[in-house]
């Protein structure tokens, strides 16, 4: 059975969308061609694939079923598609990234104005997101994640600070009040502003010094899903309410503003910088090759201090 690749497109863009009129602003097209592409598929195909109400459409079994087989194909044709447009002088398409949200505030700014430079015909669409995602299910060319949640299967290049911190900051009103810690389990008597990941994971509160790692439960009285909210966790800090764990790059601002003061930054603990990564087995686009020679042309400026722990220095671990 052969069915138009235009009216497969136009499910994928509403399943994925959520209604019609989203997957219109999405693609491009009018909501009424795409609610008639869906009905001519699902007329071809004999199925359901959408349930539709007044207000929602979800895919339905059916639906969810060739959406995940879809996905990964169509974007492997798309891909056949830019490497043809990568035969012109410059590259040409939309190239889809997928990111936290540490990544788009910390890493993209240095780098996304000079690549749409130096590339004016490529398009770039950039999607925050905490949890970690099938990039090829949800349509994106590739991803932006920490070493410790990539997949074997995929190709990983460094992209940005090739060192990174957490780091601890308070108000100096706080701290005046409630006093400096010296060690990671003086926090037990503190009030600790806490991230929770999309996935229900609370962030870690992990220390680290002469090879002596540190890991304390703490506890207060606000807890934020890290991402669009993370940001209120440093207002209440700055307010006075408590002691706020964010990236290094990311509160050095307020450190440097006076908003905020550090806290136990002889514990912080060091971490290897993000990877773009993207799938192996697949036709490399003609936007994605060239994000990828451009990041790997960006000098970093710490690339030669990657923290790595002395083999002859015993790391001992603690929970407090």
């Amino acid at each position: 059975m052969k069915s138009n690749i235009a009216d497969l497109h136009a499910f994928v863009s509403v399943a994925r969308a959520g209604g019609f009129r989203d997957g219109a602003r999405i693609s491009g097209l009018s909501a009424s061609g795409l609610s008639e592409a869906v009905r001519r598929l699902e007329a071809q195909i004999g199925v359901r694939l959408l349930n539709r109400t007044t207000r929602s459409v979800s895919p339905t079994e059916a639906g969810y079923r060739l959406l995940e087989r879809l996905s990964p194909a169509l974007s492997e044709i798309e891909a056949a598609i830019d490497v043809a447009h990568g035969l012109r002088d410059q590259p040409a398409g939309t190239l889809k990234l997928n990111v936290p949200v540490s990544v788009a505030r910390l890493v993209l700014p240095a780098i996304v104005p000079g690549f749409l430079a130096a590339y004016p015909d490529i398009r770039l669409e950039v999607i925050v997101e905490e949890s970690f995602v099938d990039i090829l299910a949800v349509g994106c060319d590739a991803g932006i994640r920490y070493d410790e949640r990539l997949e074997q299967d995929m190709i990983a290049v460094p992209i940005g600070p090739r060192q990174q911190s957490f780091s601890l900051g308070a108000s100096p009103a706080y701290l005046d009040r409630r006093g400096r810690p010296e060690h990671p389990r003086d926090l037990l008597g503190h009030t600790c502003l806490q991230g929770r990941f999309p996935s229900g994971t609370a962030m870690v509160w992990e220390f680290e010094r002469d090879g002596e790692v540190v890991r304390v439960d703490v506890t207060g009285p606000l807890t934020v899903q890290l991402g669009g909210a993370t940001d209120l966790l440093v207002d209440v800090a700055i307010a006075g309410t408590g002691i706020v764990p964010l990236f290094e790059d990311w509160l050095r601002p307020y450190f440097e503003s006076g908003a905020l003061e550090p806290v136990l930054e002889p514990w912080w603990q060091r971490f290897t910088g993000p990877y773009l990564y993207y799938p192996g087995r697949r036709l490399v686009p003609a936007p994605l090759r060239a994000f990828v020679d451009y990041i790997k042309d960006v000098p970093s400026s710490d690339r030669a201090r990657i923290h790595v722990p002395a083999a002859s220095t015993p790391r001992r671990k603690s929970r407090l």
